[in-house]
Protein backbone atom coordinates (compact mmCIF):
# COMPACT_ATOMS: atom_id res chain seq x y z
CA UNK A 1 0.00 0.00 0.00
CA UNK A 2 1.38 3.34 -1.01
CA UNK A 3 2.40 5.68 1.78
CA UNK A 4 0.06 8.57 2.43
CA UNK A 5 2.06 11.76 2.30
CA UNK A 6 -0.56 13.97 3.89
CA UNK A 7 -0.40 12.53 7.41
CA UNK A 8 0.67 15.22 9.87
CA UNK A 9 3.49 14.64 12.37
CA UNK A 10 2.43 12.79 15.51
CA UNK A 11 3.44 13.89 18.96
CA UNK A 12 2.50 10.74 20.86
CA UNK A 13 3.76 7.16 20.71
CA UNK A 14 1.45 5.29 18.36
CA UNK A 15 2.35 1.86 17.08
CA UNK A 16 3.21 1.44 13.42
CA UNK A 17 0.19 -0.82 12.98
CA UNK A 18 -2.23 1.73 14.46
CA UNK A 19 -0.78 4.44 12.22
CA UNK A 20 -1.17 2.17 9.18
CA UNK A 21 -4.72 1.29 10.19
CA UNK A 22 -5.60 4.95 10.60
CA UNK A 23 -4.07 5.96 7.28
CA UNK A 24 -5.75 3.09 5.44
CA UNK A 25 -9.10 3.93 6.99
CA UNK A 26 -8.83 7.62 6.13
CA UNK A 27 -7.87 6.83 2.56
CA UNK A 28 -10.77 4.38 2.17
CA UNK A 29 -13.21 6.82 3.77
CA UNK A 30 -12.32 9.64 1.40
CA UNK A 31 -12.57 7.42 -1.67
CA UNK A 32 -15.97 6.01 -0.72
CA UNK A 33 -17.29 9.41 0.32
CA UNK A 34 -16.27 10.89 -3.03
CA UNK A 35 -17.87 7.99 -4.87
CA UNK A 36 -21.09 8.32 -2.87
CA UNK A 37 -21.21 12.05 -3.47
CA UNK A 38 -20.79 11.55 -7.21
CA UNK A 39 -23.51 8.90 -7.31
CA UNK A 40 -25.97 10.69 -5.06
CA UNK A 41 -26.17 14.05 -6.83
CA UNK A 42 -28.35 16.44 -4.79
CA UNK A 43 -28.40 15.64 -1.05
CA UNK A 44 -30.94 12.95 -0.23
CA UNK A 45 -33.56 13.40 2.44
CA UNK A 46 -32.33 11.75 5.69
CA UNK A 47 -34.00 8.52 6.80
CA UNK A 48 -36.44 8.13 9.63
CA UNK A 49 -37.46 11.18 11.67
CA UNK A 50 -34.08 12.55 12.70
CA UNK A 51 -34.32 15.64 10.50
CA UNK A 52 -37.85 16.36 11.68
CA UNK A 53 -36.78 15.86 15.30
CA UNK A 54 -33.97 18.37 14.85
CA UNK A 55 -36.37 20.89 13.27
CA UNK A 56 -38.90 20.53 16.08
CA UNK A 57 -36.27 21.01 18.79
CA UNK A 58 -35.97 24.31 20.61
CA UNK A 59 -33.18 26.71 19.52
CA UNK A 60 -29.73 25.60 20.66
CA UNK A 61 -28.10 27.50 23.52
CA UNK A 62 -25.36 28.40 22.97
CA UNK A 63 -25.35 28.03 19.19
CA UNK A 64 -23.37 24.94 18.22
CA UNK A 65 -22.29 23.71 15.80
CA UNK A 66 -21.42 26.96 14.10
CA UNK A 67 -23.09 27.21 10.71
CA UNK A 68 -20.83 27.80 7.75
CA UNK A 69 -17.62 26.67 9.47
CA UNK A 70 -15.98 24.69 6.68
CA UNK A 71 -12.93 23.99 8.83
CA UNK A 72 -15.01 21.93 11.26
CA UNK A 73 -16.45 18.40 11.05
CA UNK A 74 -17.94 15.86 13.44
CA UNK A 75 -16.71 12.34 14.21
CA UNK A 76 -19.11 9.80 15.73
CA UNK A 77 -18.25 6.45 17.25
CA UNK A 78 -20.80 3.83 16.16
CA UNK A 79 -21.37 1.08 18.74
CA UNK A 80 -23.51 2.26 21.68
CA UNK A 81 -23.06 5.86 20.50
CA UNK A 82 -25.00 6.03 17.25
CA UNK A 83 -26.40 2.51 17.38
CA UNK A 84 -27.52 0.31 20.25
CA UNK A 85 -25.21 -2.70 20.46
CA UNK A 86 -22.24 -3.68 18.30
CA UNK A 87 -22.48 -3.50 14.50
CA UNK A 88 -20.25 -6.51 14.03
CA UNK A 89 -22.57 -8.72 16.10
CA UNK A 90 -25.61 -7.60 14.14
CA UNK A 91 -23.67 -8.29 10.97
CA UNK A 92 -22.84 -11.75 12.29
CA UNK A 93 -26.50 -12.41 12.94
CA UNK A 94 -27.26 -11.61 9.33
CA UNK A 95 -24.48 -13.86 8.09
CA UNK A 96 -25.81 -16.73 10.23
CA UNK A 97 -29.24 -16.28 8.70
CA UNK A 98 -27.58 -16.66 5.30
CA UNK A 99 -25.77 -19.82 6.42
CA UNK A 100 -22.26 -18.41 6.42
CA UNK A 101 -21.75 -20.58 9.51
CA UNK A 102 -23.65 -23.24 11.44
CA UNK A 103 -26.02 -23.36 14.38
CA UNK A 104 -23.73 -25.54 16.47
CA UNK A 105 -21.35 -22.58 16.73
CA UNK A 106 -23.89 -20.24 18.26
CA UNK A 107 -23.80 -21.41 21.88
CA UNK A 108 -20.05 -20.94 22.10
CA UNK A 109 -20.25 -17.27 21.16
CA UNK A 110 -23.73 -16.14 22.23
CA UNK A 111 -22.41 -15.06 25.63
CA UNK A 112 -20.25 -12.39 23.97
CA UNK A 113 -23.22 -10.39 22.74
CA UNK A 114 -25.12 -11.04 25.99
CA UNK A 115 -22.16 -9.69 27.98
CA UNK A 116 -21.84 -6.68 25.72
CA UNK A 117 -25.53 -5.90 26.10
CA UNK A 118 -25.44 -6.17 29.88
CA UNK A 119 -22.19 -4.32 30.42
CA UNK A 120 -22.87 -1.68 27.78
CA UNK A 121 -19.15 -1.20 27.15
CA UNK A 122 -16.56 -2.48 24.74
CA UNK A 123 -14.22 -5.23 25.87
CA UNK A 124 -11.17 -5.27 23.57
CA UNK A 125 -10.64 -9.02 23.97
CA UNK A 126 -14.26 -9.84 23.10
CA UNK A 127 -14.32 -7.43 20.18
CA UNK A 128 -11.00 -8.75 18.86
CA UNK A 129 -12.35 -12.29 19.03
CA UNK A 130 -15.39 -11.27 17.01
CA UNK A 131 -13.26 -9.45 14.43
CA UNK A 132 -10.98 -12.46 14.01
CA UNK A 133 -14.06 -14.56 13.45
CA UNK A 134 -15.39 -12.14 10.87
CA UNK A 135 -12.11 -12.18 8.95
CA UNK A 136 -12.12 -15.96 8.76
CA UNK A 137 -15.73 -15.93 7.57
CA UNK A 138 -15.25 -13.41 4.78
CA UNK A 139 -11.96 -14.81 3.49
CA UNK A 140 -12.39 -15.78 -0.14
CA UNK A 141 -15.63 -13.83 -0.56
CA UNK A 142 -16.04 -10.90 -2.93
CA UNK A 143 -16.18 -7.41 -1.47
CA UNK A 144 -19.19 -6.66 -3.65
CA UNK A 145 -21.02 -9.70 -2.25
CA UNK A 146 -20.54 -8.59 1.36
CA UNK A 147 -21.58 -5.03 0.51
CA UNK A 148 -24.82 -6.30 -1.00
CA UNK A 149 -25.51 -8.51 2.00
CA UNK A 150 -24.62 -5.64 4.33
CA UNK A 151 -27.40 -3.52 2.84
CA UNK A 152 -29.92 -6.24 3.68
CA UNK A 153 -28.54 -6.75 7.18
CA UNK A 154 -28.81 -3.04 7.93
CA UNK A 155 -32.52 -3.11 7.12
CA UNK A 156 -33.08 -6.31 9.11
CA UNK A 157 -31.14 -5.67 12.32
CA UNK A 158 -29.62 -2.19 12.52
CA UNK A 159 -32.06 0.47 11.27
CA UNK A 160 -34.30 0.25 14.34
CA UNK A 161 -31.35 0.40 16.74
CA UNK A 162 -30.19 3.90 15.86
CA UNK A 163 -30.31 6.23 18.88
CA UNK A 164 -32.64 9.10 17.83
CA UNK A 165 -30.87 11.57 20.11
CA UNK A 166 -27.43 10.93 18.65
CA UNK A 167 -28.86 10.93 15.15
CA UNK A 168 -30.28 14.40 15.86
CA UNK A 169 -26.84 15.58 16.97
CA UNK A 170 -25.35 14.38 13.68
CA UNK A 171 -28.13 16.12 11.77
CA UNK A 172 -27.35 19.38 13.59
CA UNK A 173 -23.82 19.25 12.16
CA UNK A 174 -25.12 18.43 8.69
CA UNK A 175 -27.61 21.29 8.87
CA UNK A 176 -24.73 23.60 9.78
CA UNK A 177 -22.98 22.58 6.56
CA UNK A 178 -20.39 20.35 8.21
CA UNK A 179 -19.27 16.88 7.19
CA UNK A 180 -20.08 14.04 9.57
CA UNK A 181 -18.05 10.84 9.73
CA UNK A 182 -18.58 7.57 11.57
CA UNK A 183 -15.43 6.22 13.25
CA UNK A 184 -15.64 2.56 14.22
CA UNK A 185 -13.79 -0.70 14.61
CA UNK A 186 -16.46 -2.32 12.43
CA UNK A 187 -15.46 -3.18 8.85
CA UNK A 188 -15.27 -0.05 6.74
CA UNK A 189 -17.74 -1.53 4.26
CA UNK A 190 -20.37 -2.04 6.98
CA UNK A 191 -19.69 1.40 8.43
CA UNK A 192 -20.01 3.01 4.99
CA UNK A 193 -23.42 1.41 4.47
CA UNK A 194 -24.64 2.75 7.82
CA UNK A 195 -23.24 6.22 7.14
CA UNK A 196 -24.91 6.36 3.73
CA UNK A 197 -28.26 5.18 5.10
CA UNK A 198 -28.15 7.89 7.76
CA UNK A 199 -27.26 10.58 5.25
CA UNK A 200 -23.78 11.12 6.73
CA UNK A 201 -20.65 12.00 4.78
CA UNK A 202 -18.79 8.72 5.15
CA UNK A 203 -17.07 6.37 7.55
CA UNK A 204 -13.71 5.45 8.98
CA UNK A 205 -13.54 1.74 9.79
CA UNK A 206 -11.32 -1.31 9.96
CA UNK A 207 -9.86 -2.06 6.55
CA UNK A 208 -9.71 -5.71 5.53
CA UNK A 209 -7.19 -6.50 2.81
CA UNK A 210 -8.60 -7.48 -0.56
CA UNK A 211 -6.92 -8.55 -3.79
CA UNK A 212 -8.79 -8.35 -7.09
CA UNK A 213 -11.98 -7.64 -5.17
CA UNK A 214 -11.61 -10.71 -2.92
CA UNK A 215 -10.96 -10.69 0.84
CA UNK A 216 -7.66 -12.29 1.87
CA UNK A 217 -8.55 -12.76 5.55
CA UNK A 218 -5.95 -10.21 6.69
CA UNK A 219 -6.21 -6.64 7.98
CA UNK A 220 -4.39 -3.54 6.78
CA UNK A 221 -2.65 -2.57 10.00
CA UNK A 222 -4.91 -3.43 12.93
CA UNK A 223 -8.56 -2.98 13.97
CA UNK A 224 -9.57 0.66 14.15
CA UNK A 225 -9.78 0.73 17.93
CA UNK A 226 -8.40 3.08 20.58
CA UNK A 227 -5.28 4.88 19.33
CA UNK A 228 -5.93 3.76 15.75
CA UNK A 229 -9.18 5.75 15.73
CA UNK A 230 -7.27 8.86 16.72
CA UNK A 231 -4.80 8.18 13.90
CA UNK A 232 -7.64 7.86 11.40
CA UNK A 233 -9.26 11.13 12.52
CA UNK A 234 -5.90 12.91 12.45
CA UNK A 235 -5.15 11.63 8.94
CA UNK A 236 -8.59 12.49 7.59
CA UNK A 237 -8.49 15.95 9.14
CA UNK A 238 -5.14 16.63 7.47
CA UNK A 239 -6.44 15.41 4.11
CA UNK A 240 -9.64 17.45 4.39
CA UNK A 241 -7.92 20.60 5.67
CA UNK A 242 -9.84 20.60 8.96
CA UNK A 243 -8.96 22.42 12.16
CA UNK A 244 -9.31 19.77 14.88
CA UNK A 245 -9.81 22.45 17.53
CA UNK A 246 -13.03 23.40 15.73
CA UNK A 247 -14.17 19.79 15.25
CA UNK A 248 -16.40 17.66 17.48
CA UNK A 249 -16.20 13.98 18.43
CA UNK A 250 -18.76 11.73 20.13
CA UNK A 251 -18.30 8.38 21.87
CA UNK A 252 -19.58 6.16 24.68
CA UNK A 253 -16.30 4.41 25.50
CA UNK A 254 -13.18 5.31 27.47
CA UNK A 255 -11.28 3.47 24.73
CA UNK A 256 -12.00 6.50 22.54
CA UNK A 257 -10.44 9.07 24.87
CA UNK A 258 -7.49 9.43 22.42
CA UNK A 259 -9.94 10.39 19.64
CA UNK A 260 -12.04 12.65 21.88
CA UNK A 261 -8.93 14.40 23.14
CA UNK A 262 -7.94 15.41 19.59
CA UNK A 263 -10.87 17.77 19.06
CA UNK A 264 -11.98 21.02 20.60
CA UNK A 265 -15.54 19.79 21.22
CA UNK A 266 -15.53 16.28 22.79
CA UNK A 267 -18.85 14.68 23.82
CA UNK A 268 -19.48 11.65 26.01
CA UNK A 269 -22.64 9.92 24.76
CA UNK A 270 -24.10 7.03 26.82
CA UNK A 271 -20.71 6.96 28.57
CA UNK A 272 -19.22 4.01 30.40
CA UNK A 273 -18.04 4.63 33.97
CA UNK A 274 -14.46 5.52 33.06
CA UNK A 275 -15.45 7.91 30.30
CA UNK A 276 -18.09 9.59 32.47
CA UNK A 277 -15.49 10.20 35.18
CA UNK A 278 -12.96 11.50 32.66
CA UNK A 279 -15.53 13.73 30.96
CA UNK A 280 -16.63 15.30 34.24
CA UNK A 281 -13.02 15.89 35.26
CA UNK A 282 -12.31 17.67 31.97
CA UNK A 283 -15.65 19.51 31.62
CA UNK A 284 -16.62 17.58 28.52
CA UNK A 285 -20.25 17.57 27.40
CA UNK A 286 -22.30 14.53 28.39
CA UNK A 287 -25.58 13.06 27.22
CA UNK A 288 -27.17 9.72 28.12
CA UNK A 289 -30.00 8.29 26.01
CA UNK A 290 -30.17 4.89 27.70
CA UNK A 291 -32.27 5.86 30.70
CA UNK A 292 -33.81 9.17 29.72
CA UNK A 293 -31.98 10.95 32.53
CA UNK A 294 -30.37 14.25 31.63
CA UNK A 295 -26.64 14.28 32.11
CA UNK A 296 -24.56 17.42 32.52
CA UNK A 297 -25.37 19.79 29.68
CA UNK A 298 -22.73 22.25 28.61
CA UNK A 299 -23.55 23.82 25.27
CA UNK A 300 -25.17 20.66 23.90
CA UNK A 301 -27.43 21.42 20.92
CA UNK A 302 -31.11 21.32 21.82
CA UNK A 303 -31.49 18.59 19.22
CA UNK A 304 -29.63 16.36 21.66
CA UNK A 305 -32.62 16.47 23.92
CA UNK A 306 -34.76 14.82 21.26
CA UNK A 307 -35.10 11.06 21.22
CA UNK A 308 -35.75 8.22 23.58
CA UNK A 309 -34.43 4.76 24.19
CA UNK A 310 -34.07 2.79 20.97
CA UNK A 311 -36.31 -0.22 21.26
CA UNK A 312 -35.71 -3.91 21.19
CA UNK A 313 -33.04 -6.15 22.61
CA UNK A 314 -30.69 -7.74 20.11
CA UNK A 315 -30.53 -11.49 19.93
CA UNK A 316 -27.62 -12.99 21.85
CA UNK A 317 -25.53 -14.08 18.94
CA UNK A 318 -21.96 -13.75 17.71
CA UNK A 319 -19.65 -14.92 15.00
CA UNK A 320 -17.88 -18.27 15.03
CA UNK A 321 -14.10 -18.39 15.26
CA UNK A 322 -13.32 -20.32 12.12
CA UNK A 323 -15.14 -20.95 8.88
CA UNK A 324 -15.70 -24.67 8.39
Amino acid sequence: MAALGWLTPRRRSATARSVLAGEASAEAARKTAQALEAEAGPPAEPEETAARAAEEAEPAEPEFPVAGDDLAAAFFDLDNTVMQGAAIFHFGRGLYKRQFFHRRELARFAWQQAWFRLAGVEDPEHMQDARDSALSIVKGHKVSELMSIGEEIYDEYMAERIWPGTRALAQAHLDAGQKVWLVTAAPVETATIIARRLGLTGALGTVAESVDGMYTGRLVGEPLHGPAKAEAVRALAAAEGLDLERCAAYSDSHNDIPMLSLVGHPYAINPDTKLRKHARAHDWRLRDYRTGRKAVKVGVPAAAGVGAIAGGAAAAIALHRRRK
